[in-house]
Formats: C-alpha cells, structure tokens, sequence
C-alpha cells in the first residue's frame, strides 16, 4: 500500500496533467472552429506556447500543493492567475515581434475563455477522484500517548511512548535520534500525554521536520502556533513541519545543479588532497562522524582526515584549537581553505545534508563547557531543515572553536533567522557570500 505522500505527489501529477490538457485542448477546440493557422504562433498551435509559461508560474507559486487536493475547486484562482499571466507574456511578444506573428486579440479570447471553462471542469470531477482515491486522508498521521488513555480508530498509526521507552528529554541525544526517526515520514504527529509533559513534547516537536500537535482539552500556553483537531478534539500546533513539498523540489534541485558539477571539476583536487593525506600519516582518507541532521536523527558526515588516527576525537568532545598538535600538517591546511569539507558533497548527493542550511554539529560539542543544548534548549529547533555544508552563520563569520556562551547563542540565532525566513533566492546568496570565506581567520 502506497503512503499518503506518494498518493499526494500521484495526485499533483495528475491535476498538473489536467490542467495542461485543459489548456491544450481549449486552443485545440478554438482552432477547429476556423482555419488552424488562425490560433497560432508561426504555425505552432499558440497553447503551446502558454503551457510552460503556465505550468512554470503555478509551480514556482506553490499551486500544485496540499490546499489544492483539498479543496481543487478553491485553490483554481491560483492556475488562472498563473495562466493570465501567460497570456500577458504571449500578447507581449505578439506585440513585440507583430510584423511575424500576427495574432488576433479577439481570437485569443476565444481559446483563453474555452480553456478556462475546461480547467474549471476538470477541477470539479478531480475533487470526486481525489475523494475516492484517499477517503479524504490527504496526510500519514502518527499518534504518540504518553501515559494517557486514548483510542486511535481513524487510521492513523498509533505508538506507545511508555512501551517503546520514549521518555521525553531534551537533554537525552539518543533518545531523540530514535524519536527522529520514527517520526520519519510521517506528515502529522499528534502527542497526547498529561499536562505536565506538554511543554517538553511541545519543545521536542518543534525539532522534529513534522507538522506536530499536542493534544489538549483546553488551551494553554505552549508556544502553540495554531489550534486544529484530531478526532473530535482540540489540539495546539506547536510546530509548522517541513518546507512545502514545491519549496523542497527548488532546494533538492538548487543542491543536486551545484553539487554534479561541482563535483566533477573539483575530483583531481580531492584525489590529490587523498593521496597527500594518505602519504603523510597513516589511517583512512575521510573521517566519519556522527552528527545531528534533520529531525534531530544522527548521520554520519564526511570529511577529509585532518588529524592523527591514533587521535581522532569520535564525539567531538573536544574543538580544534589554532595551535592543535593532532593536526597533520596536511590537515592543517586543507582546514584553513575549507578543502576538508569537500566529501560532504557526497552527503548531499545522498540526501542527507543540503548545500546551505545550519550546520551540523557533534554530539559532543560544547560551548563554556556546556553542551550546546544546555545553553538553550531551542537548539533543538535548528534541525527541521536538512544541514547545510555553509550556512548564514557561517557567512556572518560565526564559525570555529566554541569557548564562550555566545559563540554558541549567534550561529543558534542567525540559524532561526535562515529558518524563518527560508528563499530559494536567499540560498544563492550564501553560496556567492561563501566564496568569500572560504579562507577565514577562524577555519584551523
């Protein structure tokens, strides 16, 4: 049986598909009404032309998403305007480019008028299918009772958090490493659990990639950011969830159109760094670490060896210092321009990091000494995007060892910051900031 996310994403291809045939067909009906060549552009059919136009302003606006299954008939003003949209660049290069291709205004109005009334049409039978299709369940749903009683009887998948051992605490790694990954592909996590166990769920939720609720007779202060319901009673949205499915589609597409060819041009460079490191001490060329991701799950990041085998700090219990005496000479300088970082691109082939995103720390890691989610417990929060290999921290020149609270406090809130505010566009301009330190003053 399919999950509902691949049912979703069947269905935005089918509605997209449906919209590209009522475009298509409506001009195709509007030229059989006279001469072909009176609809066209140089002899092409001129839904042709509007189709890529269309599709490409829908997606980009977030069109093909989780409120046009729900509601196919409501969320048709957002194809139209997209669509307008096109007709509005085709008029444009007609007018531009008149002497070529002549087109008659009137004419188009026909075609435009037709496949509208085709796209609303098929807007109204694709709610009947997507009824049918999913018994209106457009989400995977998981349940978590901690210690209360509560029948889960709507098809969501129910788990025991007293019976799995899943004793909600923050300062626990692990337990939030097996959290994160039963939460893993779930779309919505409802906890239900006693009141008194409400404000540290609701801090582990906010970590965790998912849309996450607490469920609660009443409201009361959690830093909820909605209320909803889940089988007749109320619950607190305490956590929004991933980037939409179209947002996720432009950041995995920004990352894998870098990351190839970048790659490819940089693989003499990581062969020679490889053999250099190989022939100056002995022991593996990449160094793996556990590290925390998204959803706060463990994954193992790659980079160039830099120290000593016999002296390689597995946890990263310790930050390497400008005068550290396990770094090999090689390591030290494939640290200071970054060169050690390069293997991650193979983490982000395999999806496990991003290009930009806030960077991934080792579970040992500390800051006056003190665990970094001792300082504050919103580190946490920083894991509901992908880690990146640079980040706006990083460009803010926030990076390096880790002595002082604040060191800690300014990449935690320029990481918040990134992920409030989160833009393809702003993306691009990390990388471009990135070139610029490459080689930093704290990079040893």
């Amino acid at each position: 049986m399919l999950r509902r996310s691949a049912v979703r994403l069947l269905l935005y291809t089918e509605l997209l598909l449906l919209d590209s045939i009522a475009i298509l067909f409506g001009f195709y009906l509007a030229a059989c009404m006279r001469d072909s060549n009176w609809l066209s552009l140089a002899g092409v059919n001129v839904g042709v032309f509007l189709l890529p136009i269309t599709l490409g302003t829908a997606i980009a606006s977030g069109t093909y998403s989780l409120p046009a299954l729900r509601h196919p008939v409501s969320g048709v003003k957002n194809i139209f305007s997209a669509f307008f949209f096109s007709v509005f660049i085709v008029l444009l290069g007609s007018f531009v480019l008149t002497a070529e291709l002549p087109l008659s205004r009137l004419q188009l109005g026909v075609g435009v008028i037709l496949a509208l009334m085709l796209i609303m049409a098929g807007r109204l039978g694709f709610r009947g299918h997507v009824r049918r299709l999913t018994g209106g369940k457009l989400l995977d749903e998981l349940v978590i009772v901690d210690g209360v009683p509560m029948d889960v009887t709507n098809g969501a998948v129910s788990l025991d958090a007293r019976i799995l051992n899943l004793t909600p605490d923050p300062h626990n790694p692990q337990m939030l490493h097996r959290l994160g990954s039963m939460v893993a592909g779930f779309d919505r996590v409802v906890v239900a659990c006693a009141p008194e166990q409400r404000a540290v769920w609701a801090l582990l939720l906010k970590g965790m990639n998912v849309k996450g609720e607490i469920l609660v007779p009443q409201f009361n202060a959690l830093g909820a950011i909605g209320v909803d319901a889940y089988d007749g009673q109320d619950t607190l949205i305490v956590s929004q969830g991933p980037l939409s499915m179209p947002n996720r589609a432009k950041k995995r597409a920004l990352d894998l159109a870098i990351t190839l060819p970048v790659l490819i041009a940089l693989a003499p460079l990581m062969i020679m760094v490889a053999i250099a490191i190989k022939l100056e001490s002995p022991g593996p060329v990449l160094f793996a670490q556990d590290r925390v991701g998204r959803g706060n799950r463990l994954f193992k990041i790659l980079k160039f060896r830099s120290m000593r085998q016999t002296l390689c700090d597995a946890n990263g219990n310790v930050s390497a210092s400008r005068d550290d005496d396990r770094i090999t000479r090689v390591g030290r300088f494939i640290r200071k321009t970054s060169i050690d970082e390069l293997p991650q691109l193979l983490n982000v082939l395999r999806g496990d990091m991003s290009v930009v995103g806030p960077r991934p720390h080792a579970l040992g890691s500390r800051a006056a000494n003190h665990y970094f989610w001792e300082i504050d417990e919103r580190y946490w929060h920083r894991h509901t995007l992908k880690p990146g290999m640079t980040g706006l921290a990083q460009v803010r020149g926030f990076r390096g060892a880790t002595d002082r609270r604040v060191d800690l406090t300014n990449r935690l809130q320029a990481d918040m910051e990134y992920i409030d505010g989160w833009d393809i566009w702003r993306d691009v301009t990390i990388l471009f900031k990135t070139l610029r330190v490459i080689v930093h003053s704290n990079a040893f």
